[in-house]
């Protein structure tokens, strides 16, 4: 198979709508931000908009393909044409595999309130984000390493990395951005945290 026939129209339209939800994220922080916030506290907003509405739609919308006996392969309509095209590189998407159901099911009825909560906290500059945001890293980078390393322990029969659309950009590209982003934000919150319980210690001693 060419690499034009493995990149359909699907292919465009699913990356076309992570994109749209990307500027629509960038769109809210300039809209719900005051003009003064600091760039950390405008990427962070950005990306938790992203995070909720990417699982929120995309995933939730997985949960509603792969339970009550139902899954991608069997399922017709548009979110199901567009797992079907993610299934290609992990085939394990597409028959409800337990694990991966069971990641989601936290992911979208636990994380996209999170987010939610922790959008709310940002816009009132409530310092408390901060812990919730570790609460939620640490939660998105667990669920990534339990998504692939069952699979890598038994030899990743489920993946296909037999081209640069699948690799690179659904399996390395499209998760990796999970662990990249959260360990920022993780490292980001210990050191207003930190620093803030330092100067609390440093004014109690004086």
């Amino acid at each position: 198979m060419s690499e034009q026939q493995i990149f359909t129209t699907t292919s465009a339209l699913s990356l076309a709508g992570v994109a749209g939800v990307a500027f629509a994220a960038a769109a809210a922080s300039r809209a719900l931000l005051p003009r003064n916030a600091t760039w950390q506290d405008k990427v962070t907003f950005m990306w938790l908009t992203f995070d909720a509405s990417m699982h929120l739609i995309f995933e939730g919308s997985f949960l509603y393909l792969s339970t009550f006996g139902k899954s991608v392969n069997t399922s017709t309509g548009v979110f199901a044409e567009m797992w079907k095209e993610y299934t290609l590189a992990d085939t394990r998407w597409g028959v409800a595999d337990p694990t991966v159901v069971s990641l989601e099911i936290l992911t979208v009825l636990g994380g996209v309130p999170l987010c939610w909560y922790i959008l709310r906290l940002l816009v009132k500059n409530d310092p408390a984000r901060h812990y919730w945001i570790v609460v939620l890293s640490v939660a998105e980078l667990y669920g990534g390493w339990m998504t692939f390393c069952p699979e890598w322990l038994i030899g990743s029969p489920s993946l296909n990395t037999s081209n640069v659309l699948f690799l690179w950009v659904y399996l390395a590209f499209m998760n990796s951005i999970w662990v990249v982003i959260p360990s920022w934000l993780m490292v980001n919150s210990y050191n207003h945290i930190a620093g803030s319980l330092r100067e609390a210690a440093k004014i109690k001693r004086n």
